[in-house]
C-alpha cells in the first residue's frame, strides 16, 4: 500500500481521506535538523512504538510494534554518531524522550527518512503521530488523531510507502 500525503492537509490510503497536521516549516525536499519542515518524497514505513499502558490491545499492524519504556528515546544531535536513531535513556547527546506526559507519541510509526546513510544535519525524528486536538504544526512530522492513526496501522504492513508532498 502507498500512504499518500497531500499538501492540502489530507492523508490518503486505501478508500479513506483522513485530515493530518504537518511540519511548522512546511514541506521541504531538502530539509534540515531543526527547520520543522517535513521531507517530501517517498518513504518505507518502519516500526511502531506505542505505549502499552495507555493502549490495549496493541496497534493491529503488519508493521512490527515495540511497547514504548521511560528509558527510549531519539537522538536528534547531529555532532553524535546516534543522529536519527533510537537509543536508551540517559543519553549524552541532544535527544527527544519518547515516553510523554502527553498523547502525542502514544503511537509512532518511524518513517524511513535519513536513515541509509544517516547524514547529520538532514533531519530526524520523522514519525508519523498523535495529532494534538487542534491539529497544531508539528516540529516535521505527520500528525493524525488516535481512531485515524489506529485505521492506518490496520491497513500497513512491511515494505509499504508514504509519499510526502
Amino acid at each position: 500500500m502507498n500512504v499518500q500525503v497531500v499538501t492540502d492537509g489530507f492523508v490518503i490510503f486505501a478508500d479513506h481521506r483522513l485530515r493530518c497536521a504537518w511540519g511548522r516549516g512546511g514541506f521541504k525536499i531538502h530539509k534540515l535538523e531543526g527547520d520543522g519542515a517535513t521531507p517530501v518524497g517517498a518513504f518505507a514505513l518502519g516500526r511502531v512504538f506505542y505505549r502499552a499502558d495507555r493502549l490495549t490491545p496493541p496497534p493491529q499492524t503488519g508493521l512490527q510494534t515495540i511497547p514504548i519504556t521511560p528509558h527510549m528515546g531519539w537522538c536528534d544531535d547531529p555532532n553524535h554518531t546516534d543522529y536519527n536513531q533510537l537509543i536508551t535513556l540517559p543519553h549524552p547527546a541532544r535527544h527527544e524522550c519518547l515516553w510523554r506526559d502527553d498523547e502525542v507519541y502514544d503511537v509512532i510509526v518511524d518513517v524511513l527518512y535519513n536513515t541509509d546513510p544517516i547524514i547529520a544535519g538532514r533531519g530526524s525524528a520523522i514519525f508519523i503521530h498523535v495529532a494534538k486536538p487542534d491539529y497544531s504544526p508539528t516540529e516535521g512530522c505527520i500528525a493524525l488523531n488516535l481512531q485515524g492513526l489506529m485505521i492506518l496501522l490496520s491497513k500497513c504492513n512491511k515494505g509499504d510507502l508514504i509519499t510526502i508532498g
